[in-house]
């Protein structure tokens, strides 16, 4: 079974209802200049001209420009990266690193890559992205690895957090030092690494 993450869109204050039209196209802009130019030079003029709409209309939906392009971001790879729930630990482990890695090998990579790169410069981007990316992706995950541990799966002296960067730290790190590309195989062999640590070892008589 896959487990879709939902993540919500930025707090927008009340008022006239959200033309969706509007709403695809500002988004579809905002992530398209950010793969073209970069955060930096990003702003919400340039997104208004691409999508074809006014600056008071993406200000009147949301509060900034971090607001917009994490808003962008997590609606268009979010889909991309489903969390699968398995039996096993095996299981789980293997699908989960190569779904993962399967969705950012490329445009979603180039478009995480370039919000971790923000994240380094820009505290609002990276208190955006912890709140609507990392931290509900974390609370989906840690509750399956929490499942495997009640069970006996995973050694209960485990911590979690780590197994979960240990995970996808890889990945992460793949993105933005770019000494090696990643692939399907790049998975398959992160997960048998992290197995062979993560499996109980049996108790010595």
């Amino acid at each position: 079974m896959k487990a879709t993450l939902e993540i919500q869109s930025p707090t927008r204050p009340p008022g006239r209802p959200r033309d969706e039209t509007a709403c695809i196209r500002i988004r579809e802009a905002t992530i398209s200049l950010l793969e073209e130019i970069g955060f930096a030079n990003l702003t919400c003029d340039a997104i208004a001209q691409r999508a074809g709409t006014s600056k008071a209309t993406i200000y009147r939906w949301w509060p900034n420009k971090v607001a917009v392009v994490i808003d962008a971001f997590t609606k268009t790879v979010s889909p991309a990266i489903p969390f699968h729930e398995a039996d096993t630990l095996e299981e789980y482990v293997t699908v989960n690193l190569r779904q993962f890695a399967k969705a950012i090998c490329g445009r979603n990579g180039r478009l995480l890559s370039a919000i971790i790169a923000a994240a380094q410069n820009d505290s609002d981007v990276e208190q955006a992205f912890l709140e609507h990316w990392i931290k509900p992706r974390r609370t989906v995950a840690r509750k399956s690895l929490q499942k495997f541990q009640d069970a006996d799966h995973l050694p209960e002296g485990f911590d979690i957090e780590q197994v979960l960067d240990a995970m996808y730290g890889p990945f992460h790190f793949l993105l933005m030092v770019k000494h090696s590309k990643l692939s399907a195989a790049y998975a398959e062999k992160l997960a048998v690494i992290l197995l062979q640590g993560l499996m109980p070892r049996e108790k010595s008589v």
